[in-house]
């Protein structure tokens, strides 16, 4: 069994009920949701004019390979109406693979770890909640350390409790 993390994030319409969706179909479709943080609310990371995102972060058990995870998760975003139309732009559902195990990824369309994972807050804050020890595997740090050096300004505020 694989232990992955994934970053869910969305900006439109009933941002908590997307979310909740999402988790459903990540349980119907990918495997077990082991753990899932907090909901945290963020400004838009990139393109800043477009409503505040609601994250959280999920640790799924799952036998899918890394491509299949990708391919599964991708189908789950257009079910909940995600449409691609520009780079970081405003969203129903982003569900992002973070983490696969120890592993690292390279593929044309996938690279794990997610590369921009330590210059987020919004990712990091839930990743510490979670797994503050857990080592990433290509920078050799653990993801508090990674957020004691992340130099993003954007502020992450708890949702809910």
């Amino acid at each position: 069994m694989n232990h992955v993390f994934l970053l869910l994030g969305s900006n439109l319409g009933d941002r908590s009920a997307y979310l909740t969706r999402a988790k459903t179909l990540l349980q119907e479709k990918v495997g077990r949701i082991a753990e899932q943080s907090l909901i945290y609310q963020t400004a838009a990371w990139g393109r800043t004019a477009q409503p505040d995102y609601f994250n959280q972060i999920v640790i799924v058990d799952t036998s899918l390979s890394p491509i299949q995870l990708l391919t599964t998760t991708q189908q789950i975003e257009t079910t909940l109406e995600r449409q691609r139309l520009e780079k970081w732009g405003a969203r129903t559902i982003d569900i992002d693979i973070l983490y696969y195990n120890q592993d690292i990824v390279e593929e044309p369309n996938l690279i794990v770890p997610h590369p921009r994972i330590a210059t987020r807050r919004f990712t990091l804050v839930p990743l510490v909640e979670l797994a503050p020890d857990f080592i990433h595997p290509i920078l050799h740090k653990t993801q508090k350390k990674l957020l004691e050096n992340c130099e993003d300004p954007l502020q992450v505020k708890v949702l809910e409790k």
